[in-house]
């Protein structure tokens, strides 16, 4: 009798051991959970925020970054080349043009995550495929050896029909990256035929068109030009560096349009692998308390949620999907006028 109550017992640990298995090979019971993130965040902001998320969920994050050779572009590439298998759960954007791209090309599954009710409807899909936060500037950048404060610029008109010499401005190339999206911008802002006459004016004034923003910030840092038109994160390198230049947000009067506010964009990418955590992930990133983190370690200069408020850096109004629409125009127009920059 005994022996027989043995082999039953026997036989209740092989049975359950043989579920057990079946539960981790078959379900992912007790398998650590986690998400995949594609991102094109420069990766000393995105892992303090991964390893947040990490600590707060036990979810562990596998992440894959651009490189400074694809940037954004290698990212969007992977992901289309993927879609049939996807990989990738979660797609962090440090720009917003290529992930309405990915939505454009159905690409991009639809989710309206609690932690965006208070962001401005502007800043969001209408299908809810994606949402942007945060954002950073387009600004001067001014030398001040060459430059004093009451002469300091403060609209983008300075240069196109302000008092300075087109020698002493400089712009990068408006066919691409983030002065392409700023043209697109312009655009959206004034209308076709104003945003053509406005850069029309700038190519007529002799302003400087450089090969990228950082050599704008190069250019304004060494005193080649007394004003660079650039993003804050090359204004904010120079800075750190000792250069005697100061940081200007254009177009902040009452009655001005502000400037150009570049956001990050979070999508869920359509057939995720592990879409709980995707969402999870999607939750924790854009809550107001991530999103005052990366304003803090200075990777955003600003909040989208206080994009309506009267105080700190005042962005354009437009919403991002109407940059999108004007982008091709712009971008048609841009090669049409600087093509023949030397």
């Amino acid at each position: 009798m005994l022996r027989n109550r043995i082999k039953k017992t026997d036989k209740r640990i092989v049975l359950g051991a043989l579920a057990l298995l079946l539960c981790l090979t078959a379900t992912g019971c007790g398998a650590k959970r986690e998400v995949v993130v594609y991102t094109a965040v420069d990766q000393v902001f995105a892992d303090q925020i991964f390893a947040m998320f990490e600590q707060e969920t036990g979810i562990k994050v596998k992440a894959v970054y651009d490189t400074e050779a694809n940037k954004t572009t290698g990212l969007t590439n992977r992901i289309a080349a993927e879609a049939e298998h996807p990989v990738c759960d979660v797609f962090w954007n440090n720009e917003f043009i290529q992930t309405i791209d990915l939505e454009q090309k159905g690409m991009l599954a639809a989710y309206e995550s609690p932690s965006a009710a208070d962001i401005p409807a502007y800043y969001k899909s209408e299908d809810h495929m994606w949402t942007a936060f945060g954002g950073r500037a387009r600004v001067f950048l001014v030398n001040t050896k060459l430059l004093a404060p009451d002469n300091y610029p403060t609209s983008i008109y300075d240069f196109a029909t302000g008092d300075y010499e087109g020698k002493q401005l400089a712009l990068a190339y408006p066919m691409f990256g983030t002065t392409r999206t700023m043209a697109a911008a312009i655009y959206a802002q004034l209308g076709a035929e104003e945003g053509r006459k406005y850069f029309e004016q700038v190519k007529a004034k002799g302003v400087q068109i450089v090969d990228g923003n950082s050599v704008t910030k190069d250019m304004a840092a060494s005193g080649q030009v007394a004003v660079g038109f650039t993003d804050t994160d090359d204004a904010k390198e120079a800075i750190e560096d000792g250069a005697e230049v100061v940081m200007i947000y254009p177009d902040q009067g009452v009655d001005d349009m502000g400037t150009m506010m570049t956001p990050s964009t979070l999508a869920m990418i359509k057939g995720a692998p592990h879409e709980d955590t995707a969402q999870a992930f999607i939750d924790f990133v854009l809550s107001e308390k991530v999103e005052r983190k990366l304003v803090e370690i200075q990777f955003f200069d600003r909040s989208v949620r206080d994009a309506d408020k009267d105080d700190g850096i005042k962005g354009m109004s437009i919403g991002l999907a109407e940059v999108y629409r004007y982008l091709d125009v712009a971008s048609k127009d841009m090669e049409a006028i600087f093509s023949t920059v030397n």
